[in-house]
């Protein structure tokens, strides 16, 4: 078999403006999902049962359903309910981001439970609140850590969304069907299609990967050979050198240096 490469040729502009939008649902998707996330995740662990119930609730029915029958529901059920008819872009928005929500909910809970409590613990002795404990304490670090996840659920949504394309959203699972019924070649279109979705992913991946070892805390083996360069700085006459490395000493925690000298 020959592929028809005038045609993948000409198909490929409306194919690109299908990814574009795929790109589009997924980015709003996964952004409004983190928000709505970050909520459920933190309601997930309140310490009120009926929030905490509620929160488990959203959670369970949204990962124990499929994502097509939530399309449906939202697109053809809403309608029938409140009598508004909701376009299909933003029927897949709304879909797409309940469904993320709930993912990243349960991966922000991961997060936040992966902190040491004993940081909650010494925020809350130095007279700071539980809220703002959370924010400026709890939630800085655990987004750094749930990083990776957060990019396999951006690549997830990336290929969930072709779901869309049963309510004639056109994405670009939507062009390339359209492009097929017109030219009877589905081979050809569904290897470009998949060779767009291919490319999507690996580049995600590559910015994650960045992203993660842009924001990746040094053990402290490297911080402390770090600081040790940084004294051997001292008592060189080198003048302004010596606050600056003041400055860069690292100290190791009291427990480990009382584990040194028992």
């Amino acid at each position: 078999m020959v592929l028809h490469w005038e045609l993948i040729w000409r198909s490929l502009p409306l194919l690109l403006a299908g990814a574009l939008m795929t790109v589009q649902l997924a980015t709003i998707a996964v952004g409004l999902g983190i928000v709505i996330g970050t909520v459920a995740g933190m309601a997930r662990l309140s310490q009120v049962k009926p929030v905490a119930i509620l929160s488990r609730c959203y959670i369970d029915f949204i990962r124990g359903t499929p994502l097509l029958v939530q399309i449906f529901m939202v697109y053809m059920g809403l309608p029938q309910l409140t009598g508004v008819v909701i376009p299909p872009y933003y029927a897949a928005i709304i879909a797409l981001s309940i469904n993320s929500g709930a993912y990243v909910a349960e991966i922000v809970r991961a997060g936040i439970q992966s902190i040491d409590r004993g940081q909650t613990e010494a925020a809350l002795s130095l007279g700071l609140s539980p809220s703002q404990v959370m924010r400026y304490v709890i939630l800085p670090q655990a987004f750094r850590r749930i990083i990776p996840p957060l990019g396999n659920e951006f690549i997830a949504m990336l290929k969930d969304s072709s779901l869309v394309s049963a309510i004639a959203l056109e994405e670009l699972v939507r062009k390339g069907q359209i492009i097929i019924t017109r030219t009877f070649r589905p081979f050809d279109i569904w290897l470009v299609v998949a060779l767009l979705y291919l490319v999507m992913t690996i580049l995600i991946s590559r910015l994650v990967d960045w992203s993660e070892r842009k924001l990746k805390v040094k053990p402290v083996e490297e911080r402390e050979e770090e600081a040790a360069r940084a004294t051997a700085w001292e008592g060189g006459g080198f003048g302004p050198w010596l606050q600056m490395a003041s400055l860069l000493r690292v100290r190791r925690p009291a427990r480990e240096r009382g584990e040194e000298t028992t």
